[in-house]
């Protein structure tokens, strides 16, 4: 069993301050073990909070990040600090949730990336936002999100 290389990370394990934004924060990799291995990687993070920029009232999503490394994986502690971070953070939906799937592929450069963000309704109307960075590899399970459409109370 391959051992994972931590020698450069700055967070794990370290007492962390919560980012005051996301440009501030910073994200950071490990190196993939199975290299080579085609697999998915989900991080799910169901209470998302950022702030409307109109009103900077809070917006609540549920989101899904699913992923195939190809050399390197995302440190799950500098991902959590990097979400927290949009906390107090002003930015459409769509803004959001690009954002984030660009910010881990300019990380990681993965052989494919999706992310799914449900919104829970603004104004009345919930907004889903989806992204990929092109077609899934072939021979890799990946996955329904399992995130129902919002019905609300119907």
């Amino acid at each position: 069993m391959p051992k994972t290389d931590v020698s450069g990370l700055t967070q794990l394990g370290q007492d962390t301050t919560q980012p005051t934004s996301p440009e501030e924060a910073v994200l950071e990799r490990v190196p993939a073990g199975h290299s080579g291995t085609k697999y998915v990687v989900r991080f799910t993070a169901p209470e998302f909070t950022s702030l409307c920029p109109m009103t900077g009232q809070p917006d609540f999503a549920h989101i899904v990040i699913d992923y195939v490394p190809r050399d390197w994986l995302v440190e799950s502690k500098s991902l959590k600090l990097y979400l927290f971070s949009f906390r107090n953070h002003g930015a459409f939906h769509e803004d959001c949730t690009i954002d984030i799937g660009k910010r881990l592929v300019a990380l990681l450069d993965p052989e494919w990336l999706r992310i799914g963000a449900y919104w829970y309704p603004r104004g009345g109307i919930p907004i889903d936002v989806f992204w990929q960075t092109g077609t899934p590899p072939e021979g890799v399970w990946i996955p329904d999100q399992g995130v129902q459409p919002y019905r609300g109370r119907g």
